[in-house]
C-alpha cells in the first residue's frame, strides 16, 4: 500500500484488465493507498510461480490483488484479509466471478486460518510487517516466499528510520526462517522478498 499508489495508475497503459477495474474502483471510493505500479508488476511475475496458494493481507480496492490474481496459474487459490469491512465488500463484489478468489474480512492475523501459503504478500494497516510480526514459519509453505512493501531503497547500512536503525526492515532481511534480499522498484520505493528456508 502506498499513500498516493492510486494516483500512479494514471496515464499507464496496457494494465491486465482486473487491475484496471481496480484501478477504477479505487478511484471511485477515493481510495488512495493502492500498490503502485511497479509493486505490481513485481507481485504479477511472482504470482506464477505460486502452485497452490497465494495470500494477501490489506486487500484495500484490490489492485495488488487484481496483479496476482492476473499473474495466476489456473487453480491457484488466493485469499485476501482486509480489515476495513466497506473496502472487504467493495473488494468481494470486485472479485465475485473470478474462480479461486476469497475476500475475508477481519484484521490481518485472520490469514493464518487460510495458508500456509506458496507466496504472501504482507500489506496494508494491523502490523502484519511490523517487526516481523507474521510468522514465515507458520504462513509459508517450504521455500514459499513473503514480499514486504512500501520501503525506501536502502542507502546505507544498517538501513535507518528517522534517524534510528530500521527496526521493522532488519527484522525481515535478518529473520532466521528466511533468505531475504531487499528489491528497489522505484527511486523511491523497494519491497523485502523473503523464502523460507528449508
Amino acid at each position: 500500500m502506498s499513500t498516493q499508489g492510486t494516483a500512479d495508475y494514471a496515464g499507464q497503459a496496457q494494465l491486465p484488465e482486473l487491475v484496471t477495474k481496480a484501478v477504477d474502483l479505487a478511484r471511485r471510493v477515493g481510495f488512495t493507498k493502492s500498490c503502485r505500479p511497479e509493486q505490481g508488476r513485481l507481485l504479477f511475475a511472482l504470482a506464477a510461480g505460486a502452485r497452490e496458494s497465494i495470500g494477501e493481507t490489506g486487500t484495500g480496492c484490490g489492485v495488488g490483488l487484481a496483479w496476482m490474481i492476473a499473474g495466476r496459474r489456473p487453480g491457484v487459490r488466493v485469499v485476501s484479509v482486509e480489515r476495513d469491512p466497506q473496502r472487504a465488500r467493495w473488494a468481494a463484489e470486485l472479485f465475485a466471478d473470478v474462480p479461486d478468489v476469497e475476500i475475508v474480512h477481519g484484521d490481518w492475523t485472520r490469514v493464518y486460518e487460510h495458508g500456509p501459503f506458496d507466496l504472501l504478500v504482507v500489506d496494508g494497516g494491523g502490523n502484519g510487517k511490523q517487526t516481523a510480526a507474521a510468522d514465515p514459519e507458520r504462513l509459508l509453505t517450504p521455500a514459499g516466499s513473503i514480499v514486504i512493501d512500501d520501503f525506501t531503497p536502502l542507502s546505507q547500512w544498517p538501513p535507518l528510520y528517522g534517524g534510528q536503525p530500521d527496526t521493522a526492515r532488519l527484522s525481515w532481511l535478518n529473520h532466521p526462517a528466511l533468505l531475504a534480499t531487499e528489491v528497489r522498484l522505484a527511486a523511491d520505493l523497494s519491497a523485502v522478498i523473503g523464502t523460507r528456508r528449508p
